[in-house]
Formats: structure tokens, C-alpha cells, sequence
């Protein structure tokens, strides 16, 4: 468990996958809580899962912040999400129900955009199309969690066509728009060959602004209200969704989520400058994994990769997909490093590699034509081809799940955070070697960068 405070710890900070999802966000969100007053989304929608486990109770969290779990601290969804408001609601009774007080700690940007039925059934309606144009079971795809996420953000982009929170609560002006809306909408899904039910203006515009009376207590201008918290001193924590990898601009494109969803989505997804934040913390499986498809350079289609599955879990939180597993790819992360700002490196799942005797290292690619680069290349087509270069360094046989302290860990393990930290640059400034809240600690950075 980490400390409530720190006087190294700079008044506001974001937490920022730098893989490609699934690195144990939520679960450093829900320790570092402890340090801040506010903690923010400000990307993404419902296809994020951040898990969080305290003590026996396991929670999956995919709109709320992961500071709900915390007494006394304020949980905002920023103006940069997509929301569902019937997950949201699902959320929200999930959490009352084991327990979790949600009500005024539950702020909601009016200005975030709607997720609405017809963009799920776009999402799938697209997925399937591109399928049926590959010729070929499973490819084509993007790999959307069919949540609707592409879609309402292209809405958001077209804007005659979009829904924002605060619409929900004007049920005339809800159904004026829905009454535009439905027309256009059922057109595409027809080009797309969905076979969908006729969307009802009147129905959706009745059960949308019932969502929009549920939620009415939590939505408001979060810009003003984030601000006003700035003002008075208030200590600011952004949560980021998905992960830098995944970044609509700066991903593997096409193979990426439809939001900003590296540091560089802070400003425009909550309205604060991004001087404001003064430290970011980069989260880093121990391994790499990915869901979906797109290029995956590392990626171990054998025993080993079946096995870090099997002792990482690694099933999608959103989805269950299984994910696709490999080696560390230090390339990807170092260029995460760089896009997003990482001061520190929190490094998850280190136990999960336990038992191994030997373990590899992604330090460069090797290019279809024989050539050999260190940088990343966010572009899939350009990656095609791209075969990962090696370091190897020994493994070890004992578990970690007791270890409070990087001393505590196995010399191969210390060597190995020590590889990390030389080769991207910063230091790893928290281990996690389980999943409970306990089973994480700071760590004492010793590395002179290789840079």
C-alpha cells in the first residue's frame, strides 16, 4: 500500500497506459487516489475496463473513475468521453449495490457525447462489412469492442448528427434532434446491410431523457467545476483510457481507438492545460499484450505465450477476449515515453513472468528488407514485416507476490526493472507483483540512462 503523501509528488498528475490497453491502470489510479482531491477521465467511453481488486472484492470499472472506490474524493467523466448512460447507470447500481457510495463524488461533463443504440449497431453493422470484403473469417476488422465508441465520436466530428449529455435532460429539444437523426441513421445501417429494427424517435427520445433524469444530479459543466477545484487548491488526478498505442493520431493506425487517449488528449477531453499536470506516470506490463487485431511485432503464437495468458489472466475486461501475448517490447514503450511525457514507469504484473528461465527483450526491429531500426513506426502497413531483435536476460523461479520492496525481489527480477529503466530513460517508480492494493510499492530508482 502506498503512502497518502509524498512531498515529492507534484500537485496534479496522469496515469497513462503505454502498450496498448490493459497495463493495470485502474488499479495504480485506485493507490495513487490516496495523494489527490479529483480524479479525472477524459477519453474513451465503455470499451475501457479498468480492474480493480480490494481485498476479496474485485471491481471492473469502465466509465466511472477508478477514485470511486475511495471515501471523500471527487470522480469526474470528462467532456473528451462518450458516454452510454444506460452503462453508465448499470455502473452506477453495480457499485450502490456492493456497497459504494455514488452521488455527489459522480460528476459528468454536459458536454461529453451520447454512445446511443444505433452506434452500436453501426459499429457491429461496419466490423461485419469489412469482414465480408477481406473474404476471410476474422480479418478486415478493426477488432472494436462494438460499444459504439467509432461512431459517436464521428458524430461528435459531423456535430449536426451528435447528442451531448446535457441534451438528455430537454426532452423536446432530445426528440427534435432524434427526429433528424433517426432518418439519416437508418439510411446508413441500410448501405451497411444491417438488418436492424426502425428507429422510433419518440421511443428513444422517452428513454433517453428518463437516463438523462437519473443522471441529472451528476451532470454539469466539469470545465468550470475542474477549474474552480484548481482554484482552491485541490490536488487533480487524469485517468487516461486504453493506452498510447492505441492513440487515434499516434497508434498503430489504422488498428487504434477513436480518441486521444496518450497525455495529449488531457487538455482538449477535460478543458486543462497541460502545464497544469506536473507529473505523468506511464504503466507498463512486465510483458506486452494487445486485443484485436493490428501489428503486434513481439506477439508468441506457442507455449510460452499460452502460458503468460494463462498466469497474467489475460482476458479482456470489456470483451473476455483472449488477449494476444508476447515479450516486452521496450522500442514501443520507449516511443509511448517520448509522446506522452513519462516521468516514471509503473511496472505491472512483474509476478506473472515468474518461473521463466530465461526471458526476452524487444531492443530494435528488423525490417522486411534486412534493414535494423530503434524507432517505432505508428502505421500498420509500414510494420508489415517487421520481426522483433532480442536481448535475453535470465529469469527466475520464485514468486513475488510477498515482495514489499525492490530489494525483497530475485537479483534476476531487480536486473530486469534495471534493463527497463536503462534502456527507456526514466525509472520505475512502482512495481506491482499482484493484484491486490497491497501488493504494490514504490521503488528506489538506481539506472543511468542509455539515451
Amino acid at each position: 500500500m502506498l503512502p497518502p503523501t509524498n512531498n515529492r509528488v507534484p500537485p496534479n498528475a496522469a496515469v497513462v497506459g503505454l502498450q496498448w490497453g490493459d497495463e493495470g491502470k485502474g488499479k495504480i489510479v485506485d493507490l495513487l487516489t490516496a495523494r489527490y482531491d479529483c480524479i479525472v477521465r477524459y477519453n474513451g467511453g465503455a470499451n475501457a475496463g479498468h480492474t480493480v481488486q480490494v481485498g476479496t472484492e474485485r471491481y471492473a470499472l469502465h466509465l466511472i473513475p477508478s477514485g470511486i472506490l475511495s471515501k471523500g474524493k471527487i470522480n469526474i467523466v470528462g467532456n473528451g468521453v462518450v458516454v452510454d448512460p444506460e452503462k453508465l447507470l448499470d455502473e452506477v447500481d453495480g457499485l450502490r449495490k456492493r456497497g459504494v457510495a455514488v452521488g455527489d463524488n459522480l460528476r459528468i461533463s454536459d458536454r461529453a457525447h451520447v454512445v446511443m443504440p444505433y452506434h452500436k449497431e453501426q459499429d457491429a453493422a461496419l466490423e461485419e462489412l469489412l469482414e465480408q470484403k477481406s473474404g476471410k473469417v476474422g480479418a478486415g476488422q478493426i477488432g472494436t469492442t462494438r460499444r459504439g465508441i467509432g461512431p459517436a465520436y464521428s458524430d461528435k466530428v459531423r456535430r449536426s448528427t451528435a447528442l451531448r449529455m446535457g441534451d438528455l435532460l430537454n426532452h423536446s429539444l432530445l426528440l427534435r434532434k432524434l427526429e433528424t437523426i433517426c432518418g439519416l441513421r437508418m439510411a446508413e445501417l441500410e448501405a451497411l446491410g444491417a438488418n436492424v429494427t426502425p428507429l422510433v424517435p419518440q421511443e428513444l427520445a422517452d428513454r433517453f431523457a428518463a437516463a438523462g433524469e437519473r443522471l441529472r444530479p451528476h451532470i454539469t459543466d466539469t470545465v468550470y467545476l475542474l477549474h474552480d477545484e484548481l482554484r482552491a487548491g485541490r490536488h487533480v488526478l487524469f485517468e487516461g483510457a486504453n493506452a498510447c498505442l492505441l492513440d487515434i493520431d499516434h497508434g498503430t493506425f489504422p488498428y487504434v481507438t477513436s480518441s486521444n487517449c496518450s497525455t495529449l488528449g488531457i487538455p482538449a477531453g477535460s478543458g486543462v492545460p497541460g502545464r497544469m499536470i506536473g507529473k505523468v506516470y506511464g504503466i507498463m506490463k512486465a510483458y506486452s499484450t494487445r486485443v484485436g487485431g493490428g501489428p503486434f511485432i513481439t506477439e508468441l503464437l506457442d507455449p510460452t505465450g499460452d502460458l503468460i495468458r494463462k498466469r497474467g489472466r489475460e482476458y479482456g475486461t470489456t470483451t473476455g477476449r483472449p488477449r494476444r501475448c508476447g515479450w516486452l517490447d521496450l522500442v514501443a514503450v520507449k516511443y509511448s515515453v517520448m509522446v506522452c511525457g513519462a516521468d516514471a514507469i509503473a511496472c505491472t504484473l512483474l509476478d506473472v513472468l515468474s518461473g521463466f528461465d530465461e526471458l526476452k527483450i524487444c531492443v530494435g526491429y528488423r525490417r522486411a528488407d534486412g534493414t535494423i531500426t530503434d524507432r517505432f513506426v505508428p502505421d500498420a502497413e509500414r510494420m508489415e514485416g517487421f520481426t522483433p531483435i532480442y536481448e535475453t536476460l535470465p529469469g527466475w523461479q520464485r514468486e513475488l507476490t510477498d515482495c514489499t520492496d525492490r530489494d525483497d525481489l530475485p537479483r534476476e527480477a531487480q536486473s530486469y526493472l534495471a534493463f527497463v529503466e536503462r534502456f527507456v530513460g526514466i525509472p520505475v517508480e512502482l512495481v506491482s507483483v499482484g493484484p491486490e492494493r497491497t501488493q504494490t510499492f514504490e521503488s528506489t530508482a538506481r539506472f543511468a540512462s542509455m539515451s
